[in-house]
């Protein structure tokens, strides 16, 4: 005979409410597809920051975005302490969202070479979609019970992969070919593409928050005395997550793999136009990857519930391994969309699979604190990496190019530095792998439940 936590007798009312979470994920993906991997670097160049040297538009670009990720990373730990002292979880995630909406629908009205503007905008968008993610994650321990942890990080994960990438293949064909939606020309595509992003992420979290459980009532202090008492808490924290070595240990596993994970996502574009593919191909292989991600998530849920989570997640590092190595000898771009699709395999099972893990590792009571500090590490990755491959092809270049250089030299040598700055991501893959080895789920599950006890 099933117990009902194997699927056959949920209640009705848990299932909503993992489904209303779930769903937030494929609500808020189209903001990280559409706007961050696609459409906003590229109007920023060729619209805002049009005229200008694309060196100081690419600096532009860079320093803003980095700007608003730090911003985010250092406000990550004291919301969720916030949240935690107040109880406003599903609050706090509802004012992101939409201050993120509200300022991507701002972005399809910013006129032609307002840079600081549509630079600001974005800024202020991204706050609200990655702020809201704090409390997202948070409320995954609260919602889904114990033994289902890993299949509904994964159903998450899985719905943000395919909404995410059903609203992208709508906006490229609009980009692309906006006569046959009646668009006068590509510019107005892509703002209307910015303005579809705002109108989806907002109605679909409205079935999120409708679904969602509310916060507990009762009496709460004031704002102010609720951010005071978040700073305060945030120290208290912090020794707490010294004694919770489980936790602190994975999180350092974490911090290396996914920098990683973050590195391949975010160079993989760059890398191609190194080795000189198209665009096209390159945004094809985008989209492979979103589509492959979408039933892998799915299966890497069921895989961590039977097979168990830390040796899947070593099944996805194994695979970045090979990915990392293979993608430093690839030549010709058909190989790029084996790797793409070998990529969306595992990149949603290990960003799922790692957050289920880490909620088992920390005190349910402080579970928006806790993923404050996860969400910080998150934003703080992919900085090791590109500076980890970037300083490694200016090594080999300057090692290996000769003084009097031909162009044909100079070229052979530019190649093979790009080809081994890849490799060194490796470094990241595998100092994650031995941290997460020494990781004892047991334990962990021990030292959280005793600090949940009041």
């Amino acid at each position: 005979m099933n117990t009902p936590h194997h699927g056959q007798h949920q209640d009705p009312h848990e299932k909503r409410t993992i489904w209303g979470w779930a769903i937030y994920d494929w609500a808020n993906s189209a903001f990280a597809t559409t706007v961050m991997g696609v459409f906003f670097p590229g109007f920023f160049k060729q619209v805002w920051s049009q005229g200008v040297d694309v060196n100081l538009s690419t600096a532009r670009l860079g320093l803003g975005s980095a700007a608003a990720s730090l911003l985010v990373a250092l406000m990550a730990p004291i919301l969720g302490a916030i949240a935690d002292r107040s109880g406003r979880r599903k609050r706090f995630m509802v004012g992101f969202t939409y201050l993120g909406v509200a300022l991507t629908a701002g972005l399809a009205l910013i006129p032609q070479g307002q840079w600081t503007l549509a630079l600001a905008c974005y800024a202020l968008a991204y706050i609200g979609f990655a702020g809201a993610i704090v409390f997202y994650d948070a409320l995954l321990p609260q919602i889904a019970p114990a033994q289902r942890l890993d299949q509904v990080s994964s159903l998450g994960y899985a719905l943000g992969y395919l909404g995410g990438g059903l609203l992208l293949v709508l906006n490229v064909i609009m980009a692309t070919k906006p006569e046959l939606f009646g668009i006068a020309d590509p510019a107005l595509a892509v703002r209307l593409s910015f303005a579809s992003v705002a109108i989806w992420w907002g109605l679909f979290a409205l079935v999120t928050f409708a679904w969602l459980p509310a916060d507990p009532t009762g009496l709460r202090p004031p704002l102010a005395q609720q951010i005071t008492s978040g700073w305060r808490q945030l120290v208290v924290t912090f020794k707490k997550i010294r004694q919770l070595k489980t936790a602190f240990l994975f999180l350092l596993a974490y911090w290396c793999y996914i920098d990683g994970v973050d590195t391949i996502i975010k160079m993989a574009v760059d890398f191609g136009m190194s080795l000189g593919f198209e665009f096209k191909d390159l945004i094809g292989a985008f989209l492979v990857t979103q589509f492959i991600a979408f039933p892998s998530a799915l299966l890497f849920g069921q895989l961590g519930r039977y097979w168990g989570v830390r040796r899947s997640i070593y099944l996805a590092l194994g695979v970045y391994v090979l990915v990392t190595i293979w993608g430093a000898n690839m030549t010709r771009v058909s190989e790029f969309y084996v790797l793409a699709a070998a990529i969306g395999l595992v990149q949603g099972g290990i960003q799922a699979l790692s957050r289920s893990y880490y909620a088992r590792f920390i005190p349910q009571r402080q579970s928006a604190e806790f993923f404050g500090f996860y969400n910080m590490l998150g934003k703080f990755a992919a900085i090791m990496g590109p500076a980890l491959m970037g300083f490694t092809g200016l090594a080999v270049k300057r090692f290996l190019l000769p003084a009097n250089a031909t162009v044909e030299q100079m070229a052979r040598t530019s190649l093979l530095a790009t080809r081994t700055s890849i490799i060194a991501v490796l470094v990241l893959f595998l100092l994650g792998a031995v941290l997460l080895y020494f990781v004892d789920e047991e334990k962990g599950k021990l030292d959280a439940a005793r600090f949940d006890i009041p």
